[in-house]
């Protein structure tokens, strides 16, 4: 489909004739021998003298060509472009930041993966969180690494595959053996900041207590819940064990409900898998899409066209005052 950004603009493709038809015909001033006795010659052949002038009219081929190049011209200025079909894109209406911990009792394997066999616990947690983010069309999507301190594996995203990808590439002590939650969370708080949709949440996974953290889980819990933050924790270790080990739920719990989340405990993959479902029916997803047509702008073409026929025209002129002036120096 073609369409024109100034279609008022066709109007000045009549300017032209309406010029021609209200302005008076162009007159040029040429010298001329005076003498005193031209009344006088005049008044004796019985003729009365007036201002001279002579129109040369342009032949109708010609006219309509040069119209033509005007009409080119005005068109070109009009800007014409080719509609091609419309695209939708999804927006992003949630920004979702995971979580997990890569401490060293992640390497405990008291887990089991899809085929029954018996795996650590960051395998299993890969396992279901790929599933988990090939539902997460339309949102964007991050993930944080933790140990002695957080890093920022992958920043805000719509690209889920190459989340995945990353995902998949973190292993055990890969940021230190200890585990700072409360500095993972004051991390994905700064990552929020560039955010600007209203649903933003945080999904944690750990496995322990916060051994490694500058701020307290609990402070950095208020301060996301300051800034519209929620918070989900899914606990992954036992709250049986001692020393640095032991899953401390009521902490956890206190993180989750200062924002407004929920706590969950898997003791092996179903529970975990069953976790991230309920997460799914809890964070009810609504998508955005917008609409629109790229336009290709074609006012070039017409342009180039014009110059091409422009040039056409002056050399045609040029050629026919040569072959005239040849044509009278021959007689």
């Amino acid at each position: 489909m073609f369409v024109l950004s100034y279609p008022w603009l066709l109007l000045l493709i009549l300017l032209p004739p309406v010029l021609r038809q209200l302005l008076p015909a162009y007159r040029e001033a040429r010298a001329a021998l005076s003498v005193p006795w031209f009344q006088r010659m005049a008044k004796v052949l019985g003729q009365q003298p007036s201002d001279g002038a002579v129109i040369i009219k342009a032949k109708p081929l010609e006219l309509l060509y040069l119209w033509l190049l005007w009409m080119i011209l005005v068109v070109a200025i009009a800007r014409p472009q080719y509609l091609e079909p419309p695209v939708s894109q999804v927006l992003p209406t949630r920004d979702l930041m995971l979580l997990v911990d890569l401490s060293a009792s992640m390497e405990a394997e008291d887990f089991t993966n899809q085929q029954g066999k018996q795996v650590d616990r960051l395998s299993a947690v890969k396992e279901v969180l790929d599933e988990f983010l090939t539902r997460r069309e339309g949102d964007r999507v991050g993930l944080i690494v933790f140990g002695n301190a957080a890093f920022t594996q992958v920043p805000f995203t719509q690209d889920l595959k190459a989340t995945r990808i990353l995902l998949e590439e973190t292993t055990v002590r890969m940021a230190g053996p200890r585990t700072a939650l409360g500095d993972a969370i004051g991390l994905a708080i700064t990552l929020f900041e560039q955010s600007e949709v209203e649903e933003r949440v945080i999904v944690a996974l750990t496995d322990g207590n916060d051994t490694g953290s500058r701020v307290p889980p609990a402070e950095a819990a208020r301060i996301a819940a300051d800034n519209d933050i929620m918070i989900h924790l899914i606990g992954v270790g036992d709250p049986t064990s001692v020393g640095e080990e032991k899953l401390d739920e009521q902490a956890l719990k206190a993180v989750a409900d200062i924002t407004g989340g929920r706590y969950f405990h898997a003791a092996d993959r179903e529970e975990l898998q069953g976790i991230y479902s309920e997460l799914d029916r809890i964070d009810t997803r609504e998508v955005e899409t917008a609409t629109y047509r790229p336009r290709i702008d074609l006012f070039h073409w017409l342009l180039a066209l014009y110059v091409a026929l422009g040039f056409i025209y002056h050399a045609g002129i040029l050629l026919m005052g040569i072959f005239e002036k040849r044509r009278l120096a021959g007689e």
